[in-house]
């Protein structure tokens, strides 16, 4: 195989947007629960930037507001556990 029909099989990766700089936030208040749940696994875990899309800066202050809201009993710790 020459080096041209290995690349016509590579998929070419779209990139993703950060939705906060899209939106144009300028700071993630730890108070807007339904915000934060979209960026935690059902496990309650925080999700990575390279599944979410969401920019370092953001990252940062996400993992920031979760962790704050988890502290005053907004978010929980861990998910549900089915037993």
């Amino acid at each position: 195989m020459s080096s041209d029909s290995t690349q016509e099989f590579r998929k070419r990766r779209s990139t993703k947007r950060c939705p906060f700089t899209a939106a144009g936030w300028k700071a993630i208040d730890y108070k807007d629960v339904d915000t934060l749940k979209r960026f935690i696994t059902d496990r309650g875990k925080i999700m990575p930037r390279r599944i979410t899309g969401v920019s370092a800066r953001f990252q940062r202050l996400l993992t920031i507001a979760v962790k704050q809201a988890r502290s005053i009993a907004l978010l929980p710790f861990a998910g549900e556990v089915n037993s």
